[in-house]
């Protein structure tokens, strides 16, 4: 088994003739939850759709499990355990959210475990059971987020990526949203990696942490060292330069 479950070596990507993404070494401990912050419009998210395979790579590998997936189309990506919760379009709006959960298994030919993953969910989300025929469109923000995970972990995956689960909610559903990844993690044992605008709210619920700026790495190490250190709003938004640890911790 590899150390890191997803890795990726010299990523260099973009949309089309657009670079991102520059030089990029970024690994994902196993067993952990993993969080990238940094400002809006930094490459985040690219980043998110190279390790699926859904961007222009122009050079570099993706790793799963040790094994080279640069290659591998997204939708076998998912089947290798990769699942994905994009920051828009993570829900059926038209559909109720039963319907939503059944869609979100489709994949799955073991009916016991998809029963026991429609348990699970339930469990983790237990709000959702008075609304399964509702549609998922009429649910609130964090009721959408709550669905969106929920559909993820119907397919069973290995890890799971989520991309900005904040973006555009209340302050208070920021809270309760990271904090039911947190649970979730807790819960399952399930590696998370999170991409995450709210730096500070985000590093407290992880475990491994990246800063993002302009396409590169400006801090990797622990999230607890990246909240806690001095210059953090300072490196978040540009005015100080970091590119290694060694300068961090000086």
């Amino acid at each position: 088994m590899a150390d890191y479950l997803i890795e990726t070596k010299g990523l260099n990507v973009g949309y089309g003739p657009i670079h991102v993404i520059y030089d990029l070494d970024f690994k994902a401990p196993a067993g952990e939850v993993t969080v990238i912050v940094g400002p809006n419009g930094v490459g985040k998210t690219s980043l998110m759709k190279a390790i699926m395979g859904m961007i222009t790579m122009y050079s570099g590998q993706v790793f799963f499990e040790g094994e080279d997936i640069t290659k591998v189309p997204p939708h076998q990506r998912t089947m290798l355990g990769i699942g994905y919760m994009p920051q828009t379009g993570n829900i059926f709006s038209k559909l109720s959210v039963d319907d939503n959960l059944k869609m979100a298994s489709y994949i799955m030919a073991d009916k016991d475990l998809v029963a026991d993953k429609r348990e699970m969910v339930m469990n983790l989300f237990p709000r959702l059971k008075g609304y399964l025929k509702r549609d998922a469109g009429t649910l609130s923000g964090g009721e959408r987020q709550m669905l969106a995970e929920s559909m993820v972990l119907m397919r069973d995956p290995k890890v799971m990526l989520v991309d900005e689960p904040t973006a555009g909610l209340m302050p208070k559903l920021v809270t309760d949203v990271l904090k039911k990844l947190e649970e979730m993690a807790e819960a399952t044992g399930l590696p998370i990696i999170i991409v995450e605008q709210r730096a500070r709210r985000a590093l407290e619920i992880g475990d491994y942490a990246y800063l993002m700026r302009g396409g590169v790495f400006t801090f990797e190490g622990s999230a607890e060292e990246l909240l806690n250190h001095p210059l953090l709003n300072e490196m978040y938004l540009g005015a100080v330069e970091v590119h290694d640890l060694k300068t961090i911790r000086e």
